[in-house]
């Protein structure tokens, strides 16, 4: 090799990376250049010679970063084969490089620093400590040298921390002979960081406080320029100390934190003053802070409770605070307060403990202090001392202390404030606003923060009224009293509701909605604390009356007022007198309007009053039924009264108010009499429902679609609506069977039952058996109800739908609120409130049918609990159900069978009596299951075959977003489905099967890394009845199997955790056909080869596909078979597994190691994240055991004292 060849080579390698980093460069020419650079790389014999040129000080940085970039990749791929020599020489000129090869520290750029250390540390990584005991040594004589040296052995060390215990990127044993050594030598590396860290503080201290304006009169300026140099460059090695503090001070032992009278901790408060390195210096101390671990070994960190360190403490956030908002200082306010924090979190753990610690002195400094943070412009500041509180309220010893009870009313006082939704980052009307704009990104953003904070606040403050409830409920009561004399803010922007209204945004409206929120929280545990003698009856009540008499125009305020009557509501109970007055009051608010007789549709904000109104008469009447009995006449009566009416109130509105009725008919505990009650309420119902027109209307499509308007042309979409009325009957109908099912009941007490004439007999199982009084009338209506539920669905047939009039062509799709919620669009703030509910005819109408599609299938949902048996027993009911329902379900779109599912398939099924299964649940469920897994295996077929095609589909205005949409809608579908089946198929116990939240969860949110399933997970009795039947049987298995291969991790999680093994667990003793077998798991490997990069559905496949082969490999050697066309399978490795399994050994091999063994054989077709999919594998060479005999005593060096004999010379291969 000589030296005009590696010029040579340099020469064109800078040509090349020229020509790569030119903006100007033609992308070909470009292509080119990379590859040639790349081949060199990889093939070329001379890279150390090159790189070590082409990283000289004289070259372009970007030059130099290539050579540096070529000896790294020199050291992580090619190392294993050089010859000993070559490798001393180039780990020696790279030693040589950081010793003089680079700019000084405030010249060199950070990206040559960066790769420099990279490679120190990729040859520490091979061959320390037992072929470079020195190495340490080595660094320390480096970082004498100066301020550049020393800051590149910080980023070493950092580095290495970091690979070898944080990110763990290497082999097992490198990383534990390393991670024990570094252990081994810890407290040289600390003492050697620490001295590093006050040296170069020190010196810069020294620098930067010299009396400079003296030397100025009598040095030249050039000096002071010198003098500024050194001191920046001692600031920067400072910095870098504390960096790769943070990453060692996370794992080390903590009495290496905790050393020398915590001299650490102690010079990380000082220099939490130091303005270049306060914010290194508090997150440093917020990791020791954090740290957890052995009680004992933290109990030091209660140091700073002590004096000094609470002055630095305090004395650097009132500085921080005092320079305004800089983004730096803000940064560092952040970290203090997560210190304190944390410091709260140490205390909470240790005090009450068995280490016998104190509450320290200045706990009462420190309550101050937080308190701080607590009344800080910033609300983000303001929500991170929440979960503090929170713990110092709850704690057992504490919350007794007088210190923090005196700090409850403050607290509370500061809670006032904080409840108060200001910060918009759009607006400019608070000291928070500025705050937010470092925060969040829009006023959407802030809100969705904002609504969880307040949440967040009502759980402390109602810790803290656990502990003072007197206090919060005077304070609650000034508040209100307060509001309610105020006169009313509107701000400058107006409603658009009406003129002089409060927007969102409005003053006023803030404060009511805060003092709302604050009342609510404080008067309900003050309920549950108290006993009921020491409950302030009379001045509760004068609250009350004060609410009631208070008048307003103002549909935001009339909102809150409600709140405030429903929170009074309980000292009702004291003084039942006042009933009739909250009455009036709620039934003037159902019919609430801006301007009377209006035309102009009603907005949102009128609208909520209204169904605030209805559902605070509804909760009344369900959690205090025995105080408002006394009163049903008179409730009844206003009922009539507003019923009498039919444009008074919307369909929502009345069936809102009859459901209350029958809530309270419930107190009767007479049958006969509830029944006739019922009776008279639904005959309104009844008459309208069963009359020959309706009936025409609702068994036949067209008729339907012409008596609903949907088949007309409009001129004015927004006013005009000719079939408004005979809509809105339908809804009536619908609403009130609804209402009634739902509602009507018999009495929980089995005695009050039987004297009531509600228990009817008992089942074998010696349960009681009761009848509804709704049953009768409900069963009346139900023919036409399901004629209703076929004519929705065959409305969706192509020719049906061509029948809508122009204005309606869409009428049948989604509304945009629900296309948003699905695609996780956040809705525009103002439009909450401000806008019409429905701005046009169309939305209107769309509106109409997702709203009565939904109620039709929230009554067949009710319908099993509420009337049981007599439901259950209804002449063919699965086949009614079957030709209503479930027909044309081709063209029913996705999302509308979803709601089906979730509100009438799930609930009819969960709550039909055992003995009903085979007459009943089976043959409705087996046709069903079917049909699902023919739908969405075709949907997902598609969707792989768009995502392999990509082709554009120019025909729709907006393609990517529709898809989404689709795609979206196919994934909730397919976790509806897996929902349903896992909920009829198999009992987890102790799980709740009616929370449905879960199955729309985020997908990355819910992935749960959990393995095996729950060791309770059997077939129910419901479960074994469908295995029972083979075409049920058939369809769920194949339905779940399948489905672990469609590109939904959430789905596919769940079904192979909760379902696939119960269900094949339950065949396995039958004769499978050996093709169904293989099919089996071949359809976990076909999981794998999709889901495999998740961790969560990578840990649970393979669990299965182990289950599988143990259990079913010793019948099937079709298995075997499957097994073989494995790609990269050790085919000697299958046979040593097999051979095990097939003829085990008295001393049954451990679980974990068979599956460990099990998952290498399967490797090959576990897929891999995409950014690990191309990448080169890094392989890096265990060295000779470090560690054989008996472990050292503590306290011996192992490198100093070796005699040369356990470490090989220096870079022995």
């Amino acid at each position: 090799m000589s030296a005009e060849q590696v010029s040579s080579l340099c020469e064109q390698l800078v040509k090349a990376v020229t020509v790569i980093m030119d903006p100007a460069s033609t992308q070909r020419y470009r292509l080119e250049a990379l590859k040639f650079c790349e081949e060199f790389k990889e093939k070329c014999p001379i890279c150390v010679p090159c790189g070590l040129k082409l990283a000289e000080k004289t070259q372009t940085a970007i030059v130099r970063h290539f050579g540096l970039q070529i000896l790294e990749h020199v050291v992580k791929f090619r190392w294993n084969n050089m010859p000993r020599l070559e490798k001393v020489y180039l780990k020696n000129n790279v030693m040589g490089l950081i010793s003089n090869g680079t700019q000084s520290i405030l010249e060199e750029e950070s990206h040559i620093k960066g790769v420099l250390s990279r490679i120190v540390v990729e040859m520490i990584k091979r061959e320390w400590p037992q072929h470079w005991p020195d190495m340490l040594k080595e660094l320390d004589t480096l970082s004498k040298q100066g301020e550049t040296q020393t800051e590149l052995v910080m980023f070493i060390l950092l580095r290495l921390a970091e690979d070898v215990v944080t990110f763990q990127t290497l082999p097992t044993q490198r990383r534990r002979d390393i991670q024990q050594t570094l252990t081994q030598n810890m407290e040289k590396i600390f003492s050697f960081l620490l001295t590093t860290l006050q040296h170069n503080v020190n010196k810069y201290r020294r620098m930067v406080g010299a009396p400079q304006e003296q030397e100025a009169l009598t040095t030249p300026q050039k000096t002071d320029l010198a003098q500024e140099t050194k001191a920046q460059a001692n600031c920067r090695v400072g910095i870098a100390a504390l960096n790769t503090l943070a990453g060692y001070i996370d794992w080390v032992a903590l009495s290496h934190v905790t050393a020398d009278n915590c001299k650490l901790l102690e010079m990380l408060c000082l220099l939490l003053n130091e303005p270049e390195l306060q914010i290194g210096a508090a997150e440093c101390l917020l990791i020791a802070v954090s740290r957890k671990g052995k009680l004992e070994d933290r109990k030091p960190l209660m140091v700073l409770f002590g004096d000094v360190a609470m002055h630095y403490i305090l004395s650097a956030a009132q500085t921080a605070d005092g320079e305004g908002l800089v983004e730096k200082h803000y940064v560092f306010l952040k970290r203090l307060c997560q210190v304190l924090c944390a410091l709260g979190s140490q205390l909470c753990a240790l005090l009450g403990s068995e280490c016998d610690v104190e509450t320290p002195a200045n706990f009462g400094k420190y309550l101050d202090a937080f308190l701080a943070f607590t009344t800080h412009p910033s609300q983000f500041l303001r929500s991170s001392t929440q979960i503090t509180w929170g713990a110092l309220f709850r704690h057992e010893v504490l919350s007794h202390n007088p210190l923090l009870l005196a700090m409850i009313p403050k607290y509370l006082r500061a809670s006032m404030t904080n409840l108060v939704k200001v910060g918009f980052p759009s607006k400019t009307d608070s000291p928070s606003c500025e705050y937010s704009r470092f925060d969040f990104d829009s006023d959407e953003d802030f809100n969705a923060f904002f609504n969880s904070f307040r949440a967040q606040q009502g759980e402390v403050m109602r810790m803290a009224c656990r502990l003072d409830p007197r206090t919060g409920f005077q304070m609650a009561g000034e508040w209100l009293k307060y509001q309610l004399t105020t006169p009313l803010d509107t701000g400058p922007m107006n409603s658009r509701t009406g003129e002089g209204l409060c927007s969102i945004f409005s003053p006023s409206f803030a404060q009511w909605d805060a003092m709302t929120f604050f009342s609510e929280s404080v008067i309900s545990q003050m309920f549950r604390t108290l006993d009921k003698d020491d409950i302030p009856v009379n001045d509760g009540i004068d609250l009350l009356q004060l609410v009631l008499n208070f008048e307003t125009k103002d549909p935001l305020i009339l909102s809150c007022v409600l709140t405030n009557v429903s929170a009074l509501f309980p000292f009702v109970t004291y003084r039942p007198e006042y009933l009739p007055q909250v009455l009036s009051k709620l039934f003037a608010s159902v019919t609430f309007e801006v301007i009377e007789e209006s035309k102009a549709p009603r907005t949102r904000a009128v609208k909520n009053v209204r169904r605030h109104a209805c559902s605070s008469i509804i909760k009344m009447c369900r959690d205090y039924p025995q105080l408002v009995l006394p009163n049903f006449e008179m409730l009844y009566n206003h009922v009539k009264q507003l019923l009498s009416n039919e444009l008074l109130l919307t369909q929502m509105e009345k069936c809102a108010l009859m459901e209350a009725l029958v809530l309270i008919s419930n107190q009767f505990k007479d049958y006969e009499r509830q029944k006739a009650f019922l009776e008279e309420l639904m005959a309104p119902v009844a008459g309208l429902w069963l009359s020959p027109e309706m009936q025409r209307v609702l068994s036949d499509p067209e008729a339907f679609i012409s008596y609903v308007g949907a088949d007309n042309k409009i001129a004015d979409p927004v006013l005009e609506d000719p079939s408004g009325l005979n809509r809105s009957r339908i809804s009536f109908c619908v609403y009130t069977i609804l209402g009634v099912v739902k509602r009507a009941r018999w009495p929980a007490d089995t005695e009050e039952a039987k004297a009531g004439g509600f228990l009817v007999g008992y089942t074998p199982g010696g349960n009681p058996i009761y009848r509804n009084p709704c049953t009768e009338q409900v069963l009346k209506l139900f023919d036409n109800l399901l004629a209703l539920i076929r004519t929705h669905n065959n409305l969706y047939m192509p020719e049906m739908v061509a029948r809508l009039g122009e204005t309606f062509a869409k009428a049948l799709d989604m509304l945009e609120v629900e296309k948003n919620a699905i695609l996780g669009l956040p809705q525009p703030l103002l439009e909450l409130y401000d806008s019409p509910v429905y701005k046009t005819v169309l939305e209107r109408m769309q509106g109409f049918f997702c709203t009565l599609y939904d109620n039709c299938f929230h009554i067949l949902g009710n319908a099993g609990p509420s009337m049981q048996q007599d439901f259950y027993t209804v002449d063919c009911l699965a086949t009614q159900l079957l030709s209503s329902a479930f027909t044309n379900l081709n063209n029913i779109p996705d999302y509308r069978l979803r709601p089906m599912l979730r509100v009438f398939v799930k609930p009819l099924v969960l709550s039909c009596p055992p003995e009903y299964y085979e007459t009943f649940v089976c043959p409705m469920l087996g046709p069903l299951f079917t049909y699902l897994h023919m739908r969405l295996s075709q949907k997902w077929q598609v969707i792989n075959q768009r995502s392999m095609l990509c082709e554009d589909d120019a025909a729709d205005d907006n393609p990517e977003s529709q898809e989404m949409l689709e795609e979206q809608l196919v994934r909730l579908l397919t976790r509806e489905v897996m929902d349903l089946i896992t909920v009829c198929c198999v009992s987890k116990k102790g799980v709740d099967h009616n929370t449905t939240a879960a199955v729309d969860g985020d997908d990355d949110e819910a992935m749960v890394t959990e393995v095996t399933p729950p060791a309770s997970a059997e077939l129910t009795e419901l479960g074994k009845c469908l295995t029972k039947q083979e075409d049920v049987c058939t369809a769920v298995l194949i339905t779940a199997f399948t489905s672990l291969s469609w590109k939904d991790t959430l789905s596919c999680q769940r079904t192979t955790t909760q379902l696939c093994w119960p269900l094949l667990k339950q065949v396995l003793p039958g004769n499978l056909l050996p093709d169904a077998v293989s099919w089996f798991f071949i359809s976990v490997l076909k999981g794998l080869q999709i889901h495999g990069q998740h961790d969560g559905c990578m840990a649970a496949l393979v669990h299965l596909a182990f289950q599988i082969y143990e259990a079913l490999r010793p019948r099937y050697t079709e298995l075997k078979a499957v097994m073989e066309q494995i790609p990269d399978i050790h085919r000697d490795s299958l046979e040593q597994f097999d051979s095990k399994l097939l003829n085990p050994t008295p001393q049954k091999v451990a679980d974990k190691r068979r599956k460990d063994h099990f998952k290498r054989l399967i490797a090959g077709c576990i897929e891999k994240p995409l950014g690990e999919q191309f990448r080169k594998e890094v392989h890096i060479r265990n060295l000779p055991s470090l560690f054989k005999k008996v472990k050292p005593l503590l306290g011996t060096d192992m490198l100093e004292n070796e005699d040369g004999e356990g470490l090989t010379a220096l870079f022995e291969p």
